[in-house]
């Protein structure tokens, strides 16, 4: 009954996506949605792009083993979230198509190349995990190979991106955005009252569970907030979808409807790992992942079971179509018709692009077999974009100062940073946990050594067409 559920309801969504597709009519249609989103719209699909796999099994999970203090991961989306309301305006006034074509305008070529190959690197793992986790569900669901769920839903992604483009997404993340917030809330409501009201099922818990840092260090916590800020803060799709906006007040609009649906739906998917730890206790870190499925097939009665797994369903799909939609828009826009074929006409744009989507679903679901867990490769993405990207792009708004040389060196050592840090910890891991150089997660040095590097750089050259 639940997999008969999840597929009738994604048959619904690839119905929609083919009728959307009638009216794409332009490489605009399928990039930007013609830059003519409404607030409403633009709130539901900034909610169904950012609420994904990384929040429904690897903040899930860990709120099952931790408590609260998991939300220290999500509180960084929410900060990056209310810093994105001041510029929000600004960017939908450049009306470009990508973060990539900001870094060109303010630093040139280099860091249009170099935002490139970290979006496409960064959003491709984001991608796999989502693939990951819809495998995830298919094995709970139907008992599937994990690793053949994954193929199944990266094929099912692929095909509704491809088809669909930003227009139709965006309009139908207004149905996945309504239905994980249905799902979510239902089941906490469900856990919470079973349990003999709010205050009856905290007490059930222990008290690091709902303590500041319980189980977690400082240290730890906040390598799990600043991934995430950072990340946010120069998320390419958040720009992509504001680009879509139909004006400037659109964009500042949804951000604030944005940033209160995830702190409504994050701390509600936190919650079911956190009292699901209480009806399904002794889970491994693995099976941890999986407590939100778990706890619709095992706690829920069956009709909240079935709109929270098609919630999950939409958590996963929405997600991954804005990471594949994104990085396929970049290899076109930022590489293709930046330098290799500036007179491609608007009926190629729409083929290469989707062509892309298909190339990057193979890239995103192989990427997926090297990481232990969810957690582990959303930390690691984020990191990826969050220290190369972020600090260059938000000194693009902020700092006149920041020169080419040093947005370029920023985005650089971001990269080379993350990619050794993470080389060093997985070489010296134990038992599949990396063990970093002094103790100290990837986003320290990384983050540290990109602001600096753009700091001093920028300081110590000439602002020549910067």
């Amino acid at each position: 009954m639940y997999l008969l559920a999840v597929i009738t309801y994604l048959g619904l969504l690839v119905v929609g996506s083919i009728w959307g597709s009638r009216k794409i009519r332009t490489g605009d249609d399928f990039l930007v949605a013609g830059r003519s989103l409404p607030a409403r719209v633009l709130v539901f699909t900034l909610l169904s792009t950012w609420i994904g796999s990384g929040s429904l099994f690897g903040g899930a999970g860990l709120g099952y083993r931790v408590g609260f203090p998991a939300l220290w991961q999500s509180a960084g989306a929410w900060v990056g979230i209310a810093l994105i309301y001041w510029i929000a305006p600004r960017v939908r006034n450049i009306a470009q198509y990508t973060v990539p074509d900001i870094l060109e305008l303010r630093y040139g070529p280099a860091a249009r190349v170099l935002g490139t190959v970290t979006t496409v690197i960064a959003y491709s793992t984001i991608a796999a995990y989502q693939f990951r986790g819809g495998g995830r569900l298919l094995e709970l669901l139907a008992g599937v190979d994990p690793k053949t769920g994954a193929l199944i839903t990266a094929i099912f992604c692929v095909t509704y991106t491809s088809l669909a483009g930003m227009l139709s997404i965006a309009y139908l993340d207004v149905v996945n955005g309504s239905i994980m917030v249905i799902g979510v809330v239902l089941a906490v409501g469900f856990l919470v009252g079973d349990a003999g009201g709010l205050t009856v099922a905290l007490s059930q818990l222990r008290p690091d569970q709902v303590s500041l840092f319980g189980s977690l260090s400082p240290q730890t916590a906040l390598a799990l907030f600043f991934p995430t800020m950072f990340l946010l803060l120069g998320e390419a799709n958040m720009y992509q979808k504001f680009f879509s906006a139909k004006d400037a007040r659109a964009a500042k609009m949804a951000v604030v409807g944005w940033i209160a649906g995830t702190v409504i739906v994050e701390t509600l998917i936190d919650s079911i790992g956190v009292f699901g730890s209480q009806v399904i206790p002794g889970l491994g870190t693995e099976a941890s992942e999986a407590i939100v499925i778990s706890v619709a097939l095992q706690a829920l009665p069956t009709v909240v079971g079935i709109v929270l797994v098609c919630g999950a369903s939409a958590i996963v799909v929405s997600t991954a179509n804005s990471f594949l939609l994104t990085p396929a828009t970049n290899l076109m826009r930022d590489v293709y018709q930046r330098f290799i074929n500036p007179d491609v006409t608007g009926a190629q744009v729409l083929l290469y692009t989707r062509l892309m989507v298909v190339v990057l679903g193979v890239i995103g679901y192989v990427a997926g077999n090297f990481f232990p867990t969810i957690l582990a490769m959303a930390l690691w993405a984020y990191t990826m974009y969050g220290a190369s990207i972020t600090p260059a792009l938000l000194a693009a708004f902020v700092w006149p100062r920041a020169t080419r040389l040093g947005g370029v060196a920023s985005i650089g050592m971001g990269i080379m940073t993350t990619l050794v840090w993470e080389i060093i910890g997985m070489a010296r891991a134990v038992d599949g946990v990396a063990i970093y150089p002094f103790g100290f997660q990837t986003i320290y040095p990384a983050l540290t050594l990109s602001i600096f590097t753009l700091i001093s750089v920028s300081l110590v050259t000439s602002r020549v067409d910067s």
